[in-house]
């Protein structure tokens, strides 16, 4: 595989797979379920919302989706759900 195509993340991710820094998920079925209790929760539509918030961050949050693979405003859904739940805290 020629290194030349991937991205600095995929690379460094790389890297970390080659010395052996990635371990195997515990509990693999609790956290399926767990995950997707997560993704229900967010996915579900149940009131809408509108707010305002600056362009930079609109930005941000639809790279950080596009990344991710999901819609960004799933990915917003899923953080707010996440800091209400306490799943979610400050450094």
């Amino acid at each position: 595989m020629s290194d030349l195509n991937l991205s600095q993340e995929e690379l460094e991710l790389l890297a970390a797979f080659e010395n052996d820094e990635w371990q195997s998920a515990k509990n693999v079925k609790e956290q399926t379920a767990q995950y997707r209790a997560y993704a229900r929760a967010a996915l579900r539509k149940d009131k809408r919302v509108n707010i305002r918030i600056s362009e930079k961050d609109l930005l941000d949050l639809q790279k950080r989706a596009m990344r991710e693979g999901i819609p960004y405003q799933t990915l917003i859904s899923s953080v707010l759900h996440k800091y209400i739940s306490g799943m979610l805290v400050e450094k």
